[in-house]
């Protein structure tokens, strides 16, 4: 067992063990994972009012009576809200309730205006289901769903001062209601139990799963940076018994005490946050310590947890149902055309999409860092440029100028001003293969794009941009760069071919770039009697 560092206690405990090793965490504690994830529908309008839900409004100029729970005011159920609720549910295979209610979950906290959040309990809009997730190596696991129910959410605190942005050595806090009501879809597994060691990546995989599940039903865009898709992490240890190396381990029985990590925003983090409380709670198990069932807050800075409030249970709640809401039934018929409406499984998708355009894993690999990448080489390949120039073009040129504005791919080609769109980029890949220009002429192109002057075709017509095809033109050039350098054609006529590239660029320069470089490589070596 190796000490990794020491974990931070709330005021006035003592201080908790050294980490354990992880391996030797693993080795004698089995982990028990439960993942309840939040995510914010993209919705027009928030869960039970119709005020708006686009992010980055200024701070309290998208409420009314209803999200800032004034007196008399009554809530009314977004229907697109239940409807996606529904999609979710079925994506996950869950079964649909026919008949469902809402309920007060009662707590006082600031950003809660109505000290309750309308939420769901006993009787959830979808329950028990699964999910299939692909872990690094290829193999799959399957993750069992509790429940996907329907809530609102909470407005948002900034805390104002002090060293850690958290209430504790704050010294004011600001509110800001715009995100009160806004529709939350909470999916909440079971017991995550026989991930073993690899525990902290199998939670990694079924989070970006739900985030690629969700922007393929398009229901959120799941962005973990703007907090539309948050992750909770619970996680206990239950002791291994049983040493015999020729025996299969044996568990405990018992399930151990939890903890909640809360609000973890990336998929590094949720497995870090992970992997950080397997070693955690190892120490204190070892070192006879009881675990306390307790939320915590992650810190992505330091890779580590520290306590935040003894957790509650659902009986501290004081659920009962909304008097206010009428129940939900949905009608059979309505569910199975929603059902009907699903789209192709993403995984399912990647793999088809992968064989097709004759992709490696590594290639693969590089298109799904790009949130939005696989839709647009898709749909660029649909419009009839070949899967390497759509990805080239994507992920080259447009990735980096998404990337100097802060923005991810999708978004950058959604908003840029002359509306770059895979049609647009094909016919700009179209000109490359017909030989009207090259890649320094076709980015040329795309900057008119880009500028709003039209499709490539337009751009290259009224730029009158297009490789040369005057031979005489491309000759004379070539003669006057061969007459200049002297020494570089010596040196070619010795045998030192690769010598030529320093006289193709002068070439180029001569016709302002709108010559293709094999030719004029081809050019140079015929006027010098070398094959090439």
């Amino acid at each position: 067992m190796g000490a990794v560092n020491s974990a931070v206690t709330t005021a006035g405990e003592p201080a908790e063990p050294e980490l354990v090793d992880y391996a030797a965490a693993v080795a004698r504690y089995d982990p028990v994972m439960g993942l309840e994830v939040h995510v914010e529908l993209s919705t027009r309008t928030k869960m039970f009012c119709g005020c708006s839900t686009v992010f980055g409004a200024e701070p309290n100029t998208q409420t009314c009576p209803v999200c800032l729970g004034l007196p008399g005011a009554l809530p009314v159920v977004n229907r697109e809200g239940v409807e996606a609720a529904i999609r979710i549910g079925l994506a996950l295979n869950c079964t649909i309730a026919t008949w469902c209610r809402f309920a007060r979950k009662n707590y006082f906290y600031p950003d809660m205006p109505k000290n309750f959040q309308t939420s769901q309990y006993d009787e959830p809009i979808a329950s028990d289901g699964y999910l299939v997730v692909e872990l690094d190596d290829g193999s799959e696991f399957r993750v069992e769903i509790e429940r996907a129910h329907m809530e609102e959410d909470a407005g948002k605190l900034t805390h104002i001062g002090g060293s850690t942005g958290r209430i504790h050595g704050a010294d004011y806090s600001l509110l800001d209601y715009n995100r009160a009501g806004i529709p939350l879809i909470e999916i909440v597994t079971k017991p995550i139990v026989g991930a073993g060691e690899r525990a902290p990546e199998v939670a990694r995989a079924y989070v970006s799963a739900l985030r690629d599940l969700m922007r393929a039903l398009g229901v959120s865009d799941a962005r973990m940076e703007q907090g539309s898709l948050r992750c909770d992490a619970n996680l206990s240890l239950r002791a291994r018994v049983g040493t015999d190396p020729r025996e299969p381990r044996q568990l405990a029985v018992p399930l151990g005490t939890r903890t909640e990590t809360k609000n973890v925003n990336s998929l590094r983090s949720v497995q870090r946050a992970i992997q950080y409380e397997i070693s955690r709670q190892a120490g204190l198990l070892d070192a006879g310590v009881s675990i306390v069932q307790e939320t915590r807050h992650w810190h992505e800075d330091t890779g580590s947890t520290t306590s935040g409030r003894v957790k509650s249970d659902a009986d501290d709640y004081r659920y009962f149902p909304e008097p206010d809401l009428v129940p939900i039934a949905p009608d059979p018929e309505h569910v199975e055309r929603l059902r009907a409406s699903l789209p192709e499984p993403p995984a399912a998708r990647r793999r088809r999409l992968q064989a097709a355009w004759g992709f490696t894993d590594r290639e693969l690999g590089d298109v799904l860092a790009n949130p939005g990448a696989l839709d647009l080489i898709d749909d660029t390949v649909a419009a009839g440029a070949s899967p390497a120039a759509a990805k080239k073009w994507w992920l080259g040129e447009m990735a980096r100028r998404a990337n100097s504005q802060g923005l991810e791919l999708a978004e950058f080609a959604g908003s840029s001003a002359g509306g770059v769109t895979p049609e647009a980029i094909a016919e700009l890949d179209g000109l490359v293969r017909s030989g009207r220009l090259n890649d320094a002429l076709a980015r040329q192109v795309l900057e008119g794009v880009l500028a709003g002057e039209g499709s490539p075709t337009q751009v290259a017509d009224a730029r009158g941009v297009a490789l040369v095809r005057d031979d005489a033109a491309l000759e004379a050039a070539v003669e006057a760069v061969l007459a200049a350098n002297p020494d570089v054609v010596e040196r070619i006529r010795g045998g030192k071919v690769q010598a030529v590239g320093a006289l193709i660029g002068q070439v180029m320069k001569r016709l302002k770039g709108q010559a293709d470089a094999a030719a004029v490589r081809a050019a140079i070596l015929g006027s010098l009697g070398i094959d090439g």
